[in-house]
């Protein structure tokens, strides 16, 4: 297996997911659009980098080097640096300097770089600081609640926060949604009407754009090595 990719959800309401990823060789992995900004920290032949990584609009292609490991963290929808806007992330991030194998230096301090298990701690001290903030607004919205503003402030206001309108962040978390189910066997008219697209076709698009695989290619497990939490493809 050339790309040992594994995520976990996480009890923190500021965090999507936890995420590790080891490549045992140099692979050209498929990236998948993504809702999430994040922190990224990765460690190759002794040398230790971290970037703020940007939400996502599009599949794309990554090489990752051999004998390199990740942690990544993914921040909720709705949260942000203080110091750099979720806007100017999207399709996007930024390489911080001056990073060591235990610290690196964000908004004018250093922190600890964490490892998969205490990536909660380091977002508790970025939150508590004010180093990560978020806009109360969208997680209301997100959670279905309907605030006292016209729809044309709740979208502005949405996109200052997340880069992404409602209808992005929809479009890209059912693509998502659909191609771990897919990757997990469900029928694809199960998927069909469990998320609402109107036909294959319809999936068919949103795969493509979003993910960067066909529906047989995430039923077989082909197509090489992918950024989801799915089987990655054994090499010889």
């Amino acid at each position: 297996m050339a790309l040992r990719f594994e995520t976990r959800a996480s009890d923190s309401s500021w965090v999507d997911t936890v995420w590790t990823c080891t490549s045992e060789q140099v692979v050209e992995m498929t990236s998948v659009a993504t809702v999430c900004w994040g922190l990224v920290f990765w460690e190759r032949e002794g040398t230790a980098y971290a970037t703020i990584t940007g939400p996502e609009t599009r599949t794309g292609t990554a090489p990752v080097p051999e004998g390199a490991r990740f942690v990544g963290i993914e921040f909720a929808v709705g949260t942000s640096l203080r110091a750099v806007p979720v806007p100017a992330l999207v399709d996007g991030g930024v390489e911080l300097p001056d990073t060591t194998r235990r610290s690196f230096r964000l908004d004018g301090a250093r922190w600890e770089t964490p490892g998969p298990d205490d990536a909660e701690a380091l977002v508790g001290r970025l939150v508590r600081t004010g180093a990560v903030v978020r806009d109360p607004l969208v997680t209301e919205v997100r959670t279905g609640h309907r605030p006292a503003l016209s729809g044309r402030t709740v979208e502005r206001r949405f996109r200052a926060a997340t880069g992404l309108t409602q209808g992005a962040v929809r479009q890209i978390e059912r693509a998502r949604t659909a191609a771990a189910l897919l990757a997990d066997a469900v029928p694809v008219a199960d998927v069909l009407a469990r998320l609402g697209y109107f036909d294959e076709p319809h999936l068919a698009r949103a795969l493509r754009r979003f993910v960067g695989r066909t529906v047989r290619q995430l039923h077989q497990g082909t197509g090489g090595a992918i950024g989801l939490d799915v089987d990655q493809p054994t090499t010889s």
